[in-house]
């Protein structure tokens, strides 16, 4: 039985790539994509980025999913972020985004859906 993936995917190289690598791997693989944000919300992109990661998910002929964690992204990674700076910290909100978000949020909901792995094209070399 071959082992399942879900590649955390942003339309960019690094992830594509490591796509790629793991069907070419034998593995069972899919995409997915996390919103943080609302359409029009803060940032243009979102529906771009989305629409990348679609383009090379159809392109590699794997499924493709999108994780709204719009609500958990304000909540767990904007609000703390916010907090803390008004307070005249500098906090790092990429470690939030990793430890709610990447390794949580999205980790869980590939274990419900019945993955083996998450895989991402962080520190690809």
């Amino acid at each position: 039985m071959q082992k399942k993936v879900l590649v955390a995917m942003s339309g960019g190289v690094d992830s594509s790539a490591a796509a790629a690598m793991l069907i070419e791997e034998g593995y069972e693989v899919s995409g997915a994509i996390m919103k943080l944000w609302q359409d029009g919300q803060y940032f243009e992109g979102v529906n771009e980025d989305i629409e990348n990661a679609r383009i090379v998910a159809d392109t590699l002929g794997i499924d493709f999913h999108v994780f709204d964690f719009s609500k958990e992204f304000e909540n767990e990674v904007v609000s703390p972020f916010c907090n803390e700076y008004i307070k005249g910290k500098t906090p790092n909100p990429c470690v939030f985004c990793n430890k709610h978000l990447k390794f949580g949020a999205f980790f869980e909901k590939a274990m419900e859906m019945g993955f083996d792995y998450v895989a991402t094209g962080h520190y690809a070399k």
